[in-house]
């Protein structure tokens, strides 16, 4: 199985972008994996939120294959911890998906077709953190979940 994640707009903060690189080059030592990210739109201060929605949900849709598992970090979506997850993660492996596309999206959330698309919506957390620092999360959670399915020490430091 191959794993991608993809958000929306450029990280701005070096040194975030610096801590997604340490757990980007730990990741793939246990998968195939993939950072994507597409460009915030142009004039967005221009766009409604529901078009600007609507114009990123195409932008996302077009680098999502028939056969990806789509799954949201969506602040609806089911919160789990890192342990929970980590199963999640082995679920999907053994289903014998190829892969697998997370999705960080714009500011205002998704578009009604990528929730269609979408087979799951997962929560970090019921508090709101900064797009680029979900980034950072997610990848490290992704990490820690693969780390535990390996039973190495990891997660308890």
């Amino acid at each position: 199985m191959e794993i991608k994640l993809i958000a929306i707009g450029k990280t701005d903060r070096t040194e975030l972008d610096q801590l997604i690189k340490i757990y980007q080059k730990r990741l793939v030592y246990y998968i195939q994996f993939s950072f994507e990210i597409i460009p915030n739109l142009r004039n967005s201060k221009n766009l409604s939120q529901k078009l600007q929605k609507q114009e990123e949900g195409k932008l996302i849709l077009n680098k999502v294959s028939n056969t990806d598992h789509l799954i949201l970090l969506d602040e609806n979506g089911k919160e789990m911890n890192s342990i929970v997850f980590s199963k999640f993660l082995q679920k999907h492996m053994n289903s014998g998906i190829k892969r697998l596309v997370l999705v960080i999206g714009g500011p205002y959330g998704f578009s009604d077709a990528v929730y269609q698309k979408a087979s799951y919506k997962l929560a970090l957390s019921k508090m709101t953190f900064s797009h680029q620092m979900i980034r950072l999360f997610t990848i490290e959670q992704l990490y820690r979940g693969f780390s535990i399915l390996k039973n190495e020490p990891y997660h308890h430091h």
